[in-house]
């Protein structure tokens, strides 16, 4: 072997040692986890004019989210509608029904952000395709991070849909002195590994 050639190769170890520790040097990116017991999806809609709030007790999140960078992240949630109620039994045996949620032929409703914006002061804004019964349209949510403490972080917010664009209650359920067209979306997201605001 000729000096020459042992010194590249020499050369190209050391680049590659470097290239190495570099790499160990350079943080690994957290994984953020959703935290179902810490967490909650609300709904709540007027009946005969009279506030009534119901909630979905099987959700799951995957979230890919530097707060410092939101432009390059994505969130994507799914929620089991079958695990809709209100809490009055004969109100929660109609939900899974086609005229309502349909369950057996739509088992998830789902959001999946297109774009997010930071606002400033943990606020964001995330844009994205909301879909119930197989219909999607597009939305916009507002989302406050808050951390907890410890290991914890909070996304909080709310938004408002038509039922009927949905066409959750159909028929006769479309009469909206009954029941109506108007229902406000509440949330509350405990995480793990989102990273720093």
């Amino acid at each position: 072997m000729t000096t020459r050639l042992l010194s590249r190769l020499l050369c190209g170890a050391a680049a590659l040692f470097g290239l190495a520790l570099h790499a160990a040097a350079e943080p690994m990116p957290a994984t953020t986890k959703l935290v179902p017991e810490k967490s909650q999806i609300a709904f709540v809609s007027k009946q005969m004019g009279v506030p009534v709030e119901g909630s979905f007790k099987r959700f799951d999140a995957q979230v890919a989210f530097d707060p410092k960078k939101p432009e390059g992240g994505s969130v994507v949630l799914q929620i089991d509608t079958a695990s809709a109620g209100f809490g009055i039994p004969m109100s929660d045996a109609e939900l899974p029904k086609p005229t309502w949620f349909d369950t057996a032929h739509f088992p998830q409703a789902s959001f999946r952000s297109t774009a997010i914006k930071a606002l400033g002061e943990g606020r964001f804004e995330m844009a994205g395709k909301l879909t119930i019964k197989g219909v999607s349209k597009v939305v916009t949510v507002p989302v406050s991070i808050t951390s907890s403490g410890g290991a914890y972080s909070v996304a909080t917010g709310t938004l408002t849909i038509q039922r009927l664009d949905y066409k959750v209650g159909d028929g006769e359920w479309t009469d909206t002195s009954v029941v109506g067209n108007e229902v406000q979306v509440r949330f509350k997201l405990t995480l793990t590994g989102l990273g720093p605001l």
